[in-house]
């Protein structure tokens, strides 16, 4: 590894004939490790064995591959193609990413209103602020709850300021109310027995709106109140319906309005027997294209659909370049390792060999394909096709990531904000290694808290809400209130989640994030230090640094190039700091 985060390579060549071995090597000639800590020697002068033309010819292709995109423009005239392609596709992409989130904040906010709506109009005496907790605890308030809903679907059309229609389901009715059961309960608490037969039966009825809304409620409307439920076996009733609707807001946008489907089921549990019947409404949207959409005013648009087209295409030729460019270093690599092999009788180490594989580009290439395949969503989306707003979402918003973290890529050919990158990468594998014990530590607290303090502590009832606040208390959050909700039926309890708080809070803020964080500063201390020392070489750059040839002494362009030498931008266009950052 160099010393110097971004030394000029100038400096690597005034090392040239200065080199009299590289590395130390076994009774088989063969070196037994990569010594990346070798010092140059700087009063000898020595010559690799075998020099010739061969030797300068790859020594020479070796340099040319590590240059930066300004030496090889310098060295064959070649313009950095592939660095304005990236710079073009971080635009595209963050472009179709704010294009998308407006539709989807459009989509999203159609939704949860109409879910808000659909909660007043269909839960009696519905409150926002005891949604959680909504329940009924008499056979009578079940009852009510249940007709309220079902009377409130029925006089939709006369109701509800929204527009909405009916959708009958595959077995003709348009709402089904069911009632879920055991196929055999008593239960005798004061003789304390019990007889469950735990098969499950479902009960169904079906109700239809009338074709025309009577004014006074007659037989027909009335049928369902007959539906008797089995309380003392009883785990559940569900109330499924599906209403239609057309979000006309998408106009804004310039986009066809799209057209709903609401799948809503309430839901009146009472599985737990507890005497308390917790109420909910769950709501399930599809989305598909009207038929025969007629805006005044409004022509087919294909802007959208061009766009991302474009996109794809930029992405699909981002992804072919830098494919080819990790071929090439794989290419030269072999040709590097069968020379040191035939010609000098030397072992390559793993450390040099994957110097040539530049991790940069494997970055991109995962971008480019997860924003091609958001852009087939995308397009099946906008043409009312499919409906995955959520996979379009995770796959452009990860792609438009991985694309603004490669810009570094291209900060790293300046030593200041190189520095970054450079402790990052000494750092990760102690970071890696101290995570792992840590985690093993965090987990028996996870679970210990969960099984203790779970059914005194609310945030303590499952392991992610247990895993939630653990980390929310090594960042400082919410400490006070985590001690004061712990209830205190039992003294032992209590104790011991005293004893579990105190020392879970003192081992992971005052030990452990004084030591993550240690170990950032030791690896920048590390990094800064090793500027003020004598340069560290591998037996790759030491061989390269031999080549004296300047980029503009015009020897480069006699390199034999690909035979798709016309796609010139992908060539590599890394330094030989940014290749180190690889490994």
């Amino acid at each position: 590894m160099a010393a110097t985060p971004h030394e000029d390579f100038s400096e690597r060549e005034s090392l040239t004939n200065s080199v009299t071995h590289y590395g130390s090597t076994d009774s088989g000639g063969e070196p037994d490790r990569c010594d990346h800590n070798h010092r140059f020697p700087t009063a000898m002068a020595g010559h690799w064995v075998g020099a010739g033309q061969e030797e300068e010819a790859i020594r020479r292709k070796l340099k040319y591959f590590f240059m930066s995109p300004c030496d090889k423009y310098h060295a064959k005239g070649r313009k950095p193609y592939k660095l304005i392609l990236q710079l073009l596709k971080i635009i595209i992409v963050t472009a179709q990413l704010v294009l998308f989130g407006l539709s989807n904040q459009v989509v999203v906010t159609f939704k949860e209103e109409n879910t808000v709506t659909f909660k007043h109009l269909f839960l009696k005496d519905y409150d926002e602020s005891s949604y959680d907790s909504f329940a009924v605890y008499t056979q009578e308030d079940v009852y009510e709850h249940l007709f309220y809903a079902v009377k409130k679907y029925l006089t939709l059309p006369e109701t509800t300021v929204g527009r909405y229609a009916y959708v009958y389901s595959d077995n003709g009715s348009a709402l089904s109310l069911c009632q879920q059961y055991y196929k055999k309960g008593s239960i005798d608490p004061a003789n304390d027995t019990f007889s469950i037969d735990p098969h499950i039966r479902t009960e169904c009825v079906g109700v239809d709106p009338p074709a025309v809304l009577p004014t006074v409620p007659q037989a027909p409307l009335a049928s369902y109140m007959n539906f008797t439920l089995k309380f003392h076996k009883l785990i559940n009733v569900t109330i499924e319906f599906k209403l239609k609707a057309i979000n006309i807001q998408t106009i804004i946008n310039n986009e066809i309005p799209d057209c709903y489907t609401f799948h809503i089921t309430i839901v009146l549990d009472n599985k737990a027997h507890s005497g308390k019947v917790k109420i909910r409404l769950e709501n399930q949207a599809s989305i598909k294209e009207c038929r025969d959409p007629s805006v005044s005013g409004h022509a087919e648009n294909y802007t959208r659909l061009a766009f991302d087209v474009a996109v794809a295409l930029v992405c699909a030729l981002s992804l072919v370049l830098c494919g080819r460019s990790i071929l090439r270093g794989v290419t030269l690599q072999l040709e590097f390792v069968q020379f040191f092999r035939e010609t000098l009788d030397r072992k390559v180490c793993w450390a040099d060999r994957m110097e040539f594989i530049n991790g940069w580009y494997i970055l991109l290439i995962v971008s480019d394909i997860f924003t091609i395949a958001g852009s087939v969503i995308k397009v099946g989306i906008e043409s009312k096709n499919m409906s995955s707003y959520d996979l379009c979402g995770i796959l452009l918003g990860t792609s438009t990531l991985l694309v603004w973290v490669g810009v570094i890529r291209y900060l790293t050919f300046f030593q200041k904000y190189n520095i970054l990158i450079v402790t990052l990468r000494a750092a990760f594998p102690n970071v890696i290694r101290f995570c792992c014990c840590v985690a093993v530590i965090y987990l028996g607290y996870c679970f210990c808290g969960w099984i203790v303090l779970g059914p005194y502590h609310v945030k303590f009832r499952s392991l992610s809400m247990v895993s939630e606040c653990l980390f929310s208390l090594i960042n400082g959050d919410d400490m006070f209130v985590t001690f004061a909700e712990m209830q205190e039926t039992s003294t032992l309890v209590w104790l011991f989640s005293q004893v579990y708080l105190y020392t879970f809070i003192s081992l992971f803020i005052y030990m452990v994030l004084s030591l993550f964080i240690a170990l950032i500063t030791g690896a920048y201390e590390t990094i800064k230090h090793q500027t003020q020392e004598a340069l560290h070489i591998t037996d790759l750059h030491a061989f390269i640094a031999e080549c004296t040839d300047a980029p503009s002494s015009g020897k480069f362009r006699g390199l034999e190039t690909s035979p798709c030498s016309f796609f010139c931008c992908c060539d590599r266009t890394t330094t030989y700091e940014d290749v180190l950052l690889v490994n």
